[in-house]
């Protein structure tokens, strides 16, 4: 009895301290108002010690909870919340096609983005005979067998436009037999890595064609033409053309890469696209007279200035006027011409570079930027072409705010526009 007694006591005597420490703000307020009236007030001090008697029992006597009142009545506002917020309101919060069923595999609700990506979805449908695929139908099965209270599976829907999914399924809640679909699309991730694959496939084969003929002439010249002069200078020569071609590739390469690290524009820089040409003319002017053709100017009057990197545009239009003078060479001349554009919402300039060459087909023209697309492939490599060229141009165009257009008629030439904005 007596142990029973003291852990009473002991309990009471928490509870008054608890009690004392959660009011312990309010209790120095009351005290230093109380000195202050003592201060300023005819009070003697056994009316002061009282006051403060008072104010010790009236805290000891507040309920525990009182302090605490703040932090239930914002939890309270918090379930209030979301009890307000049907699954209608949070399925189309979600930006990704998010669909809503019950244990029949029936649909219940889906938001926006899936009916945008589907089409034709509406609560009372058969999830069973809108998603056919055998892997959906596994994901299915499996959350409503309980095997498994999530899964993630890879779907492909063809229809209208291929797209990849990544679908996620899983309960909603405990107990509510409600489940819920969420498909991630991953059909640009996916593009992203065919192109790398892509890349790194068309990059090997166009380095591995030149090693392959330099290790056969290495063979011959050890072997068969050893002691044969004239045989060793050709496959000398051949060798030579082989390793500057790898080279060649190999800077377009790095020039792509560069490219790609940064991707937009420092500001500031003004071009004269007058003599940024003019020095482009000049440079290629020994590989114009190789070639048999003349390079005629059509320069706008007045300052052709554009924001942009000298060094980059002088590359575009080294590559562009390179590839007129090798593939227009048959026309016999290939003209130049700067000005003014007053097309589009603001004012630029456009330069043009048009060959009396064959000509490009049309059905070309669309891809003919992408990386080692060519034309013609034999010709390309006959006039040592690394298939990256326009890629780069592309590239440095759209660090520049600026687009490339390409017209062409077969047996006629073609014309590559750059359209440069001027502020």
């Amino acid at each position: 009895m007596a142990d029973m007694g003291g852990t009473e006591q002991r309990s009471t005597a928490q509870l008054v301290a608890t009690r004392l420490w959660n009011s312990r703000w309010l209790l120095a307020a009351g005290i230093v108002a109380v000195l202050t009236v003592y201060g300023f007030a005819d009070m003697t001090g056994y009316v002061v010690l009282l006051a403060c008697a008072v104010l010790l029992f009236a805290a000891a006597m507040l309920p525990a909870g009182v302090a605490r009142q703040p932090a239930k009545d914002a939890a309270a506002i918090e379930a209030g919340g979301l009890q307000q917020l049907s699954g209608e309101y949070l399925a189309a919060a979600v930006a990704d096609p998010l669909i809503i069923f019950d244990r029949t595999a029936t649909i219940v609700h889906a938001n926006a983005a899936a009916f945008a990506a589907f089409g034709g979805i509406a609560p009372g449908m058969s999830l069973s005979l809108k998603f056919r695929a055998p892997e959906m139908q596994a994901l299915l099965d499996s959350i409503l067998s309980g095997a498994a209270a999530s899964d993630v599976v890879d779907y492909t829907e063809k229809l209208p436009v291929e797209r990849a999914y990544r679908v996620s399924a899983s309960s909603v809640g405990h107990g509510t037999d409600f489940y819920v679909l969420v498909f991630k699309d991953q059909s640009e991730a996916r593009r992203i890595d065919r192109m790398r694959a892509d890349f790194i496939a068309n990059a090997s084969h166009e380095l591995r064609t030149p090693l392959a003929s330099i290790s056969g002439f290495i063979e011959t010249l050890r072997g068969p033409a050893r002691n044969d002069p004239a045989a060793r200078e050709q496959f000398l020569q051949i060798m030579q053309n082989q390793t500057g071609r790898m080279a060649r590739l190999i800077d377009d390469l790095l020039s792509l890469s560069r490219l790609e690290m940064k991707p937009y524009l420092k500001p500031g820089t003004e071009v004269d696209l007058r003599q940024t040409l003019d020095s482009v003319i000049d440079s290629l002017g020994p590989l114009a007279r190789e070639n048999g053709v003349a390079i005629e100017r059509d320069f706008a009057e007045g300052p052709l200035n554009v924001p942009g990197d000298r060094d980059e545009l002088f590359q575009v239009f080294e590559n562009l006027l390179e590839n007129a003078c090798k593939y227009g060479q048959s026309g016999g001349r290939v003209v130049v011409t700067i000005s003014h554009s007053d097309d589009g919402p603001e004012p630029g300039i456009d330069v043009t570079i048009r060959d009396f060459g064959p000509g490009i087909p049309e059905e070309h023209i669309p891809r003919i930027t992408e990386r080692f697309y060519r034309v013609d492939v034999e010709n390309s490599r006959t006039q040592k072409g690394t298939g990256l060229g326009l890629s780069i141009v592309k590239h440095i165009l759209t660090r520049h705010n600026a687009r490339l257009s390409i017209k062409s008629e077969v047996g006629k030439g073609a014309a590559f526009t750059v359209h440069l904005p001027a502020h």
